[in-house]
């Protein structure tokens, strides 16, 4: 079997850990005293075939696993079950997606992850050191890669509220909104949907794993395993937040956006009524009226200016007055 993507491949017998060759899978998975840990990284369809016929996986989980863009689901299988999930880790400060599909068998976890992270060595390390009352099996390495996959959310958010609130006090403090802005907002919107696509089926498969498979989640795990789903439940509701904040955030930018257009508005209409009042006066001295009284009064062109200059500096500071101009 190819070997060039396999993370690890752990055997757990007696107090004691070992690499063994994945083909070796099939000598120990029919012990119940001994338990297997497996991390594969985006292997090929012939890594998964192989995979399968050690472990006597079935057939559709087997095409699950080597095609990505599953939707987050817990299926059960004769002897065994298949959990896929969605990943996110934060990458050079950038949110990176990811999946991990898991088959999960009596003494065996087998970790399948697409990604470019830094995988699943904390399950790997934190399996060869339990804590007292637990030891390396089943329930404890789900949970282990469970409980991996909610932490890795917390950075992101952390990374996405701190976007937001940049985000926002530009947006208070811009003098000039403009599309730039309403883009950033949008991708940040679009960032938080597809984390929210994320993170909410966690919940149900934990509390499926709580409520129908209490083989998995046994006494000792059964707190742990409901911390996960509280983290799960916690990272969702922020998420919600984040977005509704986004959302109401793009209001605003498109508020302010029809606010300032509306001055603008305002100050064209009153530098049109002022230059509408000498407009009309004028225009009637074009008409070639052949009887105009005004035409013979010595006084009457500079009257006419100063009474239209008047009308125009009163109008102005009434339209100033009002902020129109």
């Amino acid at each position: 079997m190819p070997q060039g993507n396999v993370i690890d491949c752990l055997l757990f017998h007696d107090s004691k850990v070992r690499d063994i060759p994945l083909d070796d899978i099939s000598d120990h998975v029919g012990q119940p005293d001994r338990f297997i840990w497996v991390e594969l990284k985006s292997p090929d369809s012939q890594t998964i075939t192989r995979l399968g016929d050690e472990l006597g996986l079935h057939a559709l989980a087997l095409e699950d696993a080597i095609s990505t863009h599953q939707r987050s689901k817990l299926e059960e299988y004769e002897g065994h079950m298949f959990i896929a999930t969605r990943t996110v880790q934060l990458c050079d400060a950038r949110m990176e997606m990811g999946e991990t599909h898991v088959f999960v068998g009596s003494n065996y976890v087998i970790a399948i992850r697409h990604d470019s992270g830094t995988g699943y060595q904390r399950v790997s390390d934190r399996l060869q050191r339990p804590p007292t009352g637990l030891k390396a099996a089943t329930p404890y390495a789900l949970y282990l890669v469970l409980d991996l996959i909610v932490d890795q959310f917390r950075p992101v958010i952390e990374s996405m509220q701190d976007r937001f609130q940049s985000l926002e006090s530009q947006l208070i403090s811009s003098t000039k909104p403009g599309r730039d802005m309403l883009e950033r907002l949008y991708a940040m919107k679009r960032d938080l949907t597809a984390l929210r696509d994320a993170a909410e089926p966690m919940q149900e498969i934990t509390q499926n794993l709580i409520r129908l498979h209490p083989e998995l989640s046994t006494k000792e795990l059964k707190a742990y395993y409901r911390d996960i789903h509280d983290h799960a439940v916690r990272v969702s509701a922020t998420i919600d937040r984040l977005r509704m904040a986004s959302s109401d955030a793009m209001q605003f930018h498109l508020a302010s956006l029809s606010l300032k257009q509306n001055e603008s508005v305002q100050k064209l209409a009153g530098w049109g009524a002022l230059l509408a009042l000498p407009t009309v006066v004028f225009s009637l001295y074009g008409m070639n009226f052949a009887v105009m009284p005004e035409l013979t009064w010595p006084w009457a062109y500079p009257v006419l200016l100063l009474a239209t200059g008047a009308a125009v500096s009163l109008l102005y500071r009434r339209l100033k007055r009002r902020g129109w101009i």
